[in-house]
């Protein structure tokens, strides 16, 4: 595979995570195939977004940065990204599986004709061709897909792919580009509410509660947990119907996929639909009173026992240990 190109996305100027993980994956099979790895940024393009591409595997990062460029758009960034894989030659594109990515992932292989495969957690390559693995049916069937376009697109899942260790100072080169940035509608501003919470999607830790914490007023234990260690917090989708939480934190089919170094649930039973978002956690810890709950069919480790007896314990402990690391 001679080419692979990488979109990398930034937020108020810094690179997300998901863009380095895409970089590392893709060095990972331009090594096996003798390729090369690019990477656009579009409307940021900072020196230290530039060298942190570079330190994952990028040989050459391509970056749009007009005006026109400032605030994303679906229409000019996609052009861009399809000029760069007309310009470079691009065999394959790599598009972090984003709220961003979703959207502009189905536009670039419209305008480029590539196949595109969406939330993928594993590749492989031969005779220079990819092969991708995601899950279907809730997570109960793991397919393998390959492409028949000659242009390979994908999405990939973000906290899937291990980030390689960072080369500082390799070389990497840099090209300034410009393409089409007229749209139909214009992004005056964006107005992002203001939650005061980490990122599911890219957490490495998440602790989450569900109907077990029995009232909206009991859920304040699963996030005493998640700020004693530094963790993001999610819900089911039970107590986001109640209106107990935010949708913005659901975690499952309708809510948000993710793949945490650490996932903990509270009063989580485990129906087919939460287990969907979250059973590509690497290790899951169930705490729940019922012991035939479904949750612990996944876990790693489960806690039979009450939630309101052993959060609080927990809650000590974890502050205690992340303090003592300070």
């Amino acid at each position: 595979m001679a080419t692979i190109l990488t979109f990398a996305e930034t937020r108020d100027g810094a690179l997300r995570r998901p863009s380095l993980e895409a970089v590392s994956e893709a060095r990972r099979l331009a090594d096996v195939s003798s390729g090369r790895v690019v990477s656009v940024l579009v409307g940021s393009a900072s020196d230290a977004a530039i060298a942190a591409l570079g330190a994952q595997g990028a040989d050459k990062v391509v970056c749009f940065t007009g005006a026109g460029f400032a605030a994303y758009s679906s229409e000019s960034y996609a052009r861009a990204v399809a000029k760069a894989v007309e310009s470079e030659s691009a065999d394959a594109v790599f598009i972090p599986y984003t709220s961003t990515g979703k959207d502009l992932a189905p536009r670039v292989a419209a305008l480029t004709g590539g196949g595109l495969v969406s939330d993928c957690s594993s590749f492989e390559i031969a005779d220079g061709r990819l092969s991708a693995k995601r899950a279907q049916y809730s997570g109960k069937m793991i397919s393998t897909f390959s492409w028949t376009s000659k242009l390979q697109i994908a999405t990939l899942r973000p906290n899937v792919f291990a980030m390689g260790a960072p080369v500082e100072g390799r070389a990497c080169e840099v090209a300034q580009a410009d393409a089409d940035a007229t749209t139909r509608a214009r992004v005056r501003e964006f107005k992002a509410k203001e939650s005061g919470r980490k990122e599911l999607a890219e957490a490495q830790v998440i602790v989450s509660g569900g109907r077990g914490m029995k009232a909206a007023e009991h859920f304040k234990l699963v996030e005493d947990l998640g700020a004693a260690m530094g963790a993001a917090v999610g819900a089911s989708r039970a107590i986001v119907d109640d209106g107990w939480v935010s949708h913005s934190i659901q975690v499952g089919q309708t809510g948000k996929t993710v793949s945490p170094s650490l996932y903990i649930a509270c009063g989580i039973s485990g129906a087919i639909q939460h287990i969907a978002g979250m059973s590509s956690s690497r290790v899951i810890v169930a705490i729940n009173k019922d012991p035939e709950a479904p949750i612990f069919k996944i876990a790693n480790y489960g806690i039979v026992g009450d939630v309101f007896e052993v959060l609080p314990p927990l809650t000590a402990e974890a502050a205690a240990h992340f303090a003592s690391r300070k």
